[in-house]
């Protein structure tokens, strides 16, 4: 589970299943190659399922297994922590996340 992106990948899949494009474009700063490679260590560690449709052009998705569903709670712990780190480093944690979510980013 470690590296930069394996829990950002993780935490929007726990939103639903998800295409590698729409994985792309919620997490603007990986590379393709990157999402590709991290996303094969979740399928072999059995946290992530990929799966297959037989349509032209292919079809593929990925979800969480229930394994990889036992990372919530963890991942949960790292959000509300991510939180409180915010808002005593920067006192305002609003302001950083609009500068996060803004356009221009």
């Amino acid at each position: 589970m470690g590296g930069k992106w394996k829990p950002l990948i993780i935490y929007h899949l726990m939103t639903g299943q998800k295409r590698t494009s729409e994985l792309r474009r919620l997490i603007p700063d990986i590379t393709q190659k990157v999402l590709t490679t991290q996303l094969r260590g979740l399928e072999k560690d059995e946290i992530v399922q990929r799966k297959v449709y037989s349509e032209v052009p292919p079809k593929v998705e990925y979800e969480l297994t229930a394994y990889g569903w036992g990372l919530k709670p963890a991942l949960d712990h790292l959000c509300y922590w991510g939180e409180e780190h915010l808002e005593k480093v920067h006192g305002d944690k609003s302001k950083v996340l609009e500068e996060f979510d803004s356009p221009e980013r």
